[in-house]
């Protein structure tokens, strides 16, 4: 136990010194307007910030959250299974799943995943 705890600590000490090496060699001694300005995702930083953009990688934003949510919430499930009630675990992990798939294919019909102009 004790050994562990030692490992861990060195670990965590080397990962840390690493940080540091990288962030001092990554420092770049020019600024750049472009790379300082608030605008992401491919807009252009100098133009107006008012120009429309495609509703549907809001949409696709939206849906990987709910799904990631949903895959984080399975995730404990592993760990769970060698303490609990076989059925009571499968139960639930059908139910999860169940929600992804009822979820998948609810934006299928939706057309929220067809990426082509109809």
């Amino acid at each position: 136990m004790f050994i562990n705890m030692i490992m861990i600590s060195i670990f965590t000490i080397i990962a840390l010194i690493m940080m540091i090496i990288c962030s001092i060699i990554s420092k770049k001694t020019f600024m750049d307007r472009e790379k300082n300005s608030p605008f992401e995702c491919g807009f252009d930083p100098m133009n107006s910030a008012r120009i429309p953009f495609s509703m549907h990688f809001f949409l696709i934003a939206v849906i990987f959250l709910i799904f990631d949510v949903e895959i984080t919430l399975i995730f404990p499930l592993i760990v769970v299974f060698n303490f609990s009630i076989l059925c009571n675990w499968i139960m639930i992990n059908l139910f999860f799943m169940i929600i992804l798939l009822l979820g998948i294919y609810h934006e299928w019909n939706q057309g929220a995943l067809d990426w082509t102009n109809k």
